[in-house]
């Protein structure tokens, strides 16, 4: 098995560098919404995350705030023997979409070494991170494209479906 080295300088500039290709790719796959590939995608997934260990890199916890829905808060301020709306004093704001996300990053919850330290109650958006095995891909185009510049997987995941365009 290779392991895919987290160089998250060099991430970056591939990303940058490579972002006019991905979207070319993805503006043809959002008109054609060809049904292979969730198939295509969720392969490649799996694959890089044999690859790739993500408690070496935890940049998606270091650079980006989710979106805390009310469950998620509610889940997370009954973890902290809170009330829901303490929590959203201590730890979140609305942005400018109206979402809730963390006051500061990296997230308040990521320890030193990048374990998350309420895991079993993270956020949904948490979970569902880096949203490259989802059903109807297509939908996640445009996030996938940002998200080449923080997640070493991801990057991976949209460098090796360009790989695989004739197939799609």
């Amino acid at each position: 098995m290779n392991k895919i080295k987290i160089d998250l300088e060099q991430l970056k500039q591939n990303a940058k560098n490579t972002e006019a290709t991905s979207k070319e790719l993805f503006a043809k796959l959002k008109k054609k919404k060809p049904k292979q590939l969730d198939s295509i995608v969720q392969t490649l997934h799996h694959e890089v995350f044999e690859e790739l260990d993500c408690l070496e890199c935890a940049n998606c916890c270091k650079s980006i705030s989710p979106i805390v829905i009310d469950k998620d808060i509610e889940r997370l301020a009954k973890q902290f023997r809170m009330k829901p709306s303490e929590f959203i004093h201590q730890y979140l704001y609305l942005d400018k979409e109206h979402d809730y996300v963390f006051k500061e990053t990296p997230c308040p919850f990521l320890m030193a070494d990048n374990y998350c330290m309420v895991y079993e109650n993270r956020p949904r958006a948490c979970r569902e991170y880096p949203h490259t095995d989802r059903k109807r891909f297509y939908q996640l185009l445009d996030l996938t494209i940002k998200n080449t510049h923080y997640c070493p997987a991801v990057y991976e995941v949209v460098d090796r479906l360009k790989k695989k365009k004739e197939q799609l």
